[in-house]
Order: C-alpha cells, then sequence, then structure tokens
C-alpha cells in the first residue's frame, strides 16, 4: 500500500480550524455600524417638553440621592411592580 503524503499534510483540522478563526477575526473588525439621526428627528426630539420635564426629575432625584435626603415608597413600587408583573 502506498502512503501519499503531501494529502495528509493538506489536511490537517487543527490548522483548518486556525484559519478559520483567523478568517473570522478578520471580518468582524472589518464591519461597522453606522447610525444618522436625521435633521426632521432631532428637531422633534428638541421640542419634546415630557422629556424636558423627566430630564428635571431625574435630575432632582439625583440630587437627593447625592444629599441622602431620598426616600423609597414601598406602596407606589409594590403597586408598580404588581401592574407590571399582571
Amino acid at each position: 500500500m502506498k502512503i501519499n503524503i503531501n494529502r495528509l499534510v493538506n489536511n490537517n483540522p487543527y490548522k483548518t480550524q486556525q484559519q478559520k478563526q483567523a478568517d473570522l477575526k478578520h471580518e468582524k473588525t472589518a464591519k461597522t455600524d453606522k447610525v444618522e439621526i436625521s435633521p426632521k428627528a432631532k428637531e422633534m426630539q428638541a421640542s419634546n417638553p415630557v422629556q424636558k420635564e423627566r430630564l428635571e426629575k431625574v435630575n432632582q432625584i439625583k440630587r437627593q440621592v447625592e444629599t441622602g435626603t431620598y426616600e423609597v415608597k414601598p406602596d407606589q413600587v409594590a403597586k408598580k411592580m404588581r401592574g407590571f408583573f399582571q
């Protein structure tokens, strides 16, 4: 029986796997996502009064947490949790 050494060298599964992983790494680094927000969307976001009120409320809560005056109301938390899980 004659053994062909050339065929054995080309069929190394370890090297094949290494090459596939190297190709995947290169492929992953080459892809990037890009997001562009239209001027109309920016205008709509800037004119939203609810967002401004929410930002003010968040800043107020942050100040309360920093000063140690923020208190959690367990009744309100329980009501919100019950509504969420129903």
